[in-house]
């Protein structure tokens, strides 16, 4: 935002939802901001569960859109704890909570030609694909201000091997684990 006293300082907006990928691109983000002397805006969008329409039609709707603002706020300030931790991204940093589709959100506020917007670029099955819009694929189509989509993490991917294990209920053979060395370990030979 300009100042009385120069040009607006450079942004790095960065769309944060608490998944993997979202941290990832959340630390990259940090990465930018401080190698651009640039702020970092993290930036969480929630809608009402059921989307817009259904949060309308029920009773005390205002109080429960002021119940989840507090919600998505609560989770955007963990968020940054966990990446973060005590000690900050070592940038200026300005968060912020957006009631709205996360590609719109996160577009409507990297508005400006040297913002440079981050995503995280996660991996989605076929069916996921099919049923969820993805927020990465809207902000490369609509954004105004370069787009850097992030691939997710190779922790990202072991996990989703065990879940997919987990869902088919696939048993995991320990005999071979027992077997291998754990990284970093040293085995002492008796006899």
């Amino acid at each position: 935002m300009a100042g009385s006293d120069g040009p607006a300082r450079a942004r790095v907006v960065v769309g944060v939802s608490g998944s993997l990928g979202s941290l990832t691109a959340l630390s990259r983000a940090a990465d930018e901001a401080r190698r651009r002397d640039a702020e970092l805006w993290p930036v969480l969008a929630w809608q009402p569960p059921g989307g817009e329409l259904a949060a309308r039609r029920g009773p005390g709707a205002s109080l429960l859109t002021d119940e989840w603002q507090e919600m998505a706020r609560e989770r955007l300030v963990d968020v940054l704890k966990d990446v973060f931790g005590g000690t900050g991204p070592g940038v200026w940093m300005y968060a912020l909570v957006a009631h709205g589709t996360p590609g719109l959100a996160l577009v409507e506020i990297a508005d400006r030609e040297d913002d440079i917007l981050v995503v995280g670029a996660g991996r989605r099955s076929p069916w996921h694909r099919a049923c969820h819009r993805s927020v990465t694929r809207y902000c490369l189509a609509h954004a105004a201000c370069p787009v850097l989509a992030v691939p997710p993490s190779p922790l990202e991917s072991e996990l989703a091997s065990v879940h997919r294990r987990n869902a088919w209920r696939l048993r995991l053979d320990t005999g071979d684990l027992a077997q291998e060395p754990v990284p970093g370990e040293q085995r002492h030979r008796t006899e």
